[in-house]
């Protein structure tokens, strides 16, 4: 087994920072913690999106005590790494998939809380570099679809992560850091009330609002996706309520998907729709409850 990356997880403020947090809520928080980093590694090694963190495979998530200060635990990522060879003098192959689990984890965590990642030029731009470095083995591309669907599956993992910042109030933030070889860097966006208020608090619109956009993720048993919205300029998730759910309406979703993944946005992947909105106290678009096709 090789030491891929740690991440550090640090709750900051208030009893935190006296290396003091509310057990139960901390307890919970990293349950998400374990569960959405365990989901992120495994779609990485294996390109398969697990529903359980006990289904990790070909690698393990060991935690290490807690370090004095604010309260923070840090959990290193090893795996069996043994099926992925790089040519001679290139990238050390624990370092380049440490990478990669670092940007996934950043697009989840990022989208999840309402900000947009780049593909392209984070983890699309990686995998080209691997792949002039003469990579070879089982490592697959992940495409924008299986990050987003792996995003829904970290959902309420992430919402748990800031327990201690809503319920006990024994934080009043936290932060994702890796660590590879030297390089640190941020995962995602700090987490806080506002960034809670998104992925939990949200209301419909009365009105009806039309969009444009093409879609980048869709589950046909639970009507469920998301799609690029032009005016938004970031994937938004959405719901196919009961009128847009017909053969017709499906048909047209399924449409855009594939042209989405073969032409990259292009414009026969758009389509126009009518939609409630669904946003959090704080304003922001989290969803849309797609009502009709056009």
């Amino acid at each position: 087994m090789k030491h891929l990356l740690d991440v550090e997880f640090r709750f900051e403020g208030l009893d935190s920072s006296e290396n003091q947090i509310d057990f139960y809520d901390v307890s919970q928080a990293l349950i998400g913690f374990q569960r959405s980093l365990a989901i992120t590694t495994h779609l990485v090694l294996n390109n398969q999106i697990i529903v359980q963190a006990p289904s990790l495979k070909n690698a393990r998530i060991l935690a290490t005590p807690p370090q004095p200060g604010s309260w923070e635990i840090v959990a290193m990522v090893v795996g069996s790494v043994g099926a992925f060879t790089f040519a001679a003098g290139q990238i050390p192959k624990n370092s380049a998939l440490g990478h990669l689990i670092h940007s996934a984890y950043d697009y989840i965590i990022s989208s999840l809380l309402g900000f947009h990642v780049d593909y392209d030029k984070s983890l699309g731009q990686q995998y080209e570099e691997l792949k002039s470095r003469n990579a070879q083995g089982e490592l697959k591309p992940l495409t924008q679809q299986r990050l987003e669907s792996a995003a829904e599956k970290c959902e309420a993992a992430v919402k748990e992560m800031h327990r201690p910042i809503w319920k006990s109030r024994t934080a009043d933030s936290a932060v994702l850091i890796s660590r590879i070889d030297i390089h640190s860097n941020q995962v995602g966006e700090r987490l806080d009330i506002e960034t809670y208020d998104f992925i939990d608090a949200e209301k419909e619109s009365d009105d009806i609002h039309d969009y444009v956009g093409s879609v980048s993720s869709y589950n046909l048993n639970t009507f469920k996706g998301r799609i690029f919205v032009e005016k938004e300029e970031r994937p938004i998730a959405f719901l196919l309520l009961g009128n847009a759910r017909d053969a017709w309406s499906t048909g047209k979703i399924a449409y855009s998907l594939a042209e989405n993944v073969r032409r990259s946005l292009s414009a026969e992947s758009k389509i126009s729709f009518r939609a409630f909105e669904v946003r959090t106290r704080s304003g922001r678009l989290k969803r849309l409850n797609i009502f009709e096709i056009e």
